[in-house]
Order: structure tokens, then sequence, then C-alpha cells
């Protein structure tokens, strides 16, 4: 009549080192790819991100400079710009493990140079990737 144990869950996020493969960096569509369509749903933003609808909206409360477009209907929708927006958000709150107010304040503080810290990161996750999979055919 004993039953095995429970597992422990934690409550929150997980670590890095719990996510695995989770963890990677989300890698956006070119610009040429983005800019095929003028507007998307937020569910194919959601597919993107792999996260859920009411992240982004709460987002849309907290960051003032998240606004996207919406129809008679309430229905929200993002421009390449907005997602590119949305990205730095989900960089800064789930891979660099940012609480909201740290996000706005490290926003606020590097207004400037934010896009330019942000593409080097791209482009340093993307040589990141090219050397681990030339390690892992060695």
């Amino acid at each position: 009549m004993n039953k095995p144990p429970k597992p422990k869950q934690k409550r929150g996020r997980k670590s890095l080192k719990d996510m695995g493969d989770e963890a990677e960096f989300v890698e956006l569509p070119s610009d040429e790819v983005l800019g095929k369509k003028l507007y998307y749903s937020i569910g194919e933003v959601c597919d993107l991100f792999h996260i859920n609808p009411s992240s982004i909206r709460y987002w849309e409360t907290e960051f003032s400079f998240l606004k996207p477009r919406k129809n008679k209907k309430g229905d929200r929708f993002y421009n390449a710009t907005e997602i590119k927006k949305i990205h730095l958000i989900y960089y800064l709150l789930r891979f660099k493990k940012y609480s909201i107010e740290a996000a706005k304040d490290y926003l606020k503080q590097h207004k400037d140079d934010t896009d330019v810290r942000f593409e080097l990161v791209k482009s340093l996750q993307q040589i990141k990737q090219f050397l681990l999979a030339l390690k892992a055919d060695l």
C-alpha cells in the first residue's frame, strides 16, 4: 500500500539547466521573411516565442512602447518592429532572467544602445550555434 513519493515540483520559472534545449535563444526569421506579411496575429507571435498570449498582453501593460494595432473587434496585430520589441523583452525576461522592473530599468538606461547590444548578442548566439554544430561533427 506504499505509494512511491511524488517528485518535488518547483514553483516559478525553470532554471536554464532544467530547461535544457528549451533554453535556446529564440531565433527570429530574417527581415525579408518578417516583411512578407504586414501584420501577424497574437497567435502567430506566440508560436514564434513559445509563450502564452496572456504573457504578451501583460507585457503590453508593463512596457509602454509595445503598442500593437487593434481592429474593431479588439484583435491584436503586430508588425515586424513590434515583433522585434517583443523579442527584446523575451530575451531580457526569459533568457537573462530579469524581473519586469529590472527590464524596464535596463531599457531606460540603455535606450540608445539597446538595439546595437541586442544585435551583437544575436550574432554571438549564431556563432555559438555554428561552433557547437561544428564540434558535434568532429
